[in-house]
């Protein structure tokens, strides 16, 4: 099976000195850097015994190095398992027990929290060494001899752990042909080219900025500006000073325009900018043309899960088309509704589904079918034009009253007023009964009251939907991503709510 070490092969031999990627610490490196950074840091994996099937687990933000780190994994054909530097020690600790990695590296020239990480691990792990390309680029820390290597499975590329609310967490097993699958496909829908700059703002730990942003950037030869954490001036100005292709959440576009609005400006003003798209969550038409407008170009939408390598459908619109959906299925791949669920479950099959979960057969057995099907556990509609709709996640169907209500319909219509800048609805359980509860977002300085929004909400909402409570509040908790965790609303709200 090819590696996706390959295609960093295939740009080193016929295009070594094009630009592959810059970071926030200076570095600028073509492809043919890239790849003596990854025989390097391989060279050393080698050296201390990592091979096929070993894990190596990465502790990291986005930067160069880190890329470096994980092609240099697969060329020795073992398994990466990238892990944010953001994650608190006893997070990693957890995944740590679970994956069990024969080594860490750690990025501790780019990421003061893989520092830290670094100096815990020191006081536990002996045997440490640098590793060096231009400079020191992190440190890699090997474990006492521990764990099974799965060289009978070396066709896994990566484990992605899902972010989870109880018990052990969940290992997404890639294979390279997933990873290779899921790169090319998002670079042909959005048509890569060397000529391009891409913007990687969002975490190479997850699939969304591991396979649509930098495995499609390398299949593609086109170079990306990586930067470790979202910060609003920041990505304002990035994108108005040369970046073409943008792949963010809705959660990231609305703190733009919200930030744009402070600034008295309407629109972005760049004149590079050529793709934006939007991912994992829905949207909502009004918000989706305040976007494009804002943008100046249209705003894509697709769908996609840790479990399905990132991509499952996607929209190709032009600017002003109303539709809301995630689009039709990406090619080679199929998608159906199980209507034995109340609301439809989304099905999909193809080159894109998992290989499983690591070490958990009882629940990869729960999503996958013997016939390949992967069970999605999100709620949509498919229209008359072969669209995909998502309506909402299984597990978060809110049944109040008797009737479904579906948190993303409340949100969008919270979100269709001008002070909010995202909202997020779950349900609650009282008296026997579920209560719709809605989480929003302001703006610092806002006047913005719990009464507004009942008022705002009355003729855009059925009765049955409208939110029994409203929280407000300047930030909601969130995942690297910018994706809201709706498993932690309650609990950080708690003393807002009665």
């Amino acid at each position: 099976m090819d590696s996706v070490h390959d295609l960093l092969a295939h740009q080193v031999a016929t295009r070594p000195d094009a630009l592959a990627f810059e970071d926030v610490t200076g570095a600028r490196l073509s492809f043919a850097q890239l790849g003596l950074a990854a025989d390097e840091i391989a060279e050393v994996l080698k050296r201390k015994g990592i091979g096929p099937g070993d894990r190596v687990m990465i502790v990291s933000e986005n930067c160069a190095a880190k890329v470096a780190a994980l092609f240099a994994t697969w060329a020795l054909g073992a398994i990466a398992v990238p892990i944010n530097a953001r994650q608190t020690a006893a997070e990693i600790a957890r995944v740590d027990a679970h994956a069990e990695p024969k080594a860490v590296f750690f990025t501790t020239q780019v990421s003061p929290d893989a520092e830290k990480h670094c100096i815990t691990a020191q006081r536990k792990i002996a045997d440490l060494e640098a590793s060096t390309i231009s400079g020191v680029w992190g440190q890699l820390a090997l474990h006492c001899p521990r764990g099974d290597s799965l060289a009978g499975d070396s066709d896994v590329a990566v484990l992605l752990y899902t972010t989870g609310t109880t018990g052990d967490p969940k290992g997404v097993m890639l294979t390279h042909a997933n990873v290779r699958f899921g790169g090319a496909t998002s670079a042909n829908l959005r048509a890569m080219t060397p000529a391009d700059m891409i913007y990687g703002v969002l975490p190479t730990t997850h699939v969304f900025g591991l396979c649509s942003v930098v495995v499609a950037a390398i299949h593609a030869g086109a170079p990306v500006r990586l930067v470790p954490r979202f910060d609003v001036p920041s990505v304002f100005g990035a994108l108005r000073d040369g970046i073409t292709l943008f792949s963010a959440v809705p959660q990231m576009h609305a703190l733009l325009m919200a930030h744009a609005r402070a600034q008295g400006l309407g629109t972005l003003g760049s004149a590079t900018l050529r793709y934006v798209s939007s991912g994992a969550a829905p949207l909502d038409p009004t918000w989706k043309r305040e976007a494009e407008a804002f943008y100046g170009v249209a705003l894509q939408n697709g769908y996609g899960m840790t479990e399905s390598t990132a991509g499952t459908a996607a929209t190709r619109n032009v600017i002003g088309d109303p539709d809301t959906s995630v689009g039709p299925p990406l090619p080679g791949i199929e998608i159906t509704i199980d209507d034995a669920v109340a609301g439809g479950e989304v099905l999909t099959r193809g080159p894109h589904v998992m290989k499983g979960y690591f070490r958990n057969p009882d629940e990869t057995a729960k999503v996958l079918s013997p016939d390949g099907w992967l069970r999605t556990g999100d709620l949509g509609r498919i229209d008359e034009a072969g669209r995909l709709h998502i309506l909402g996640r299984a597990k978060e169907l809110i049944i109040h009253g008797g009737f479904n209500v579906f948190p993303p319909e409340v949100e969008a219509a919270l979100n269709d007023h001008p002070e909010v800048v995202q909202a997020a609805v779950v349900g609650r359980m009282r008296d026997g009964d579920e209560e719709v509860v809605a989480f929003v977002q302001v703006p610092d300085g806002s006047v913005l009251t719990e009464t507004d929004l009942r008022a705002f909400v009355r003729d855009r909402l059925a009765g049955y939907k409208r939110p029994a409570h409203y929280v407000l509040a300047t930030a909601l908790p969130a995942a690297p991503t910018g994706k809201i965790l709706k498993h932690k609303l309650i609990e950080t709200f708690a003393d807002a709510l009665d």
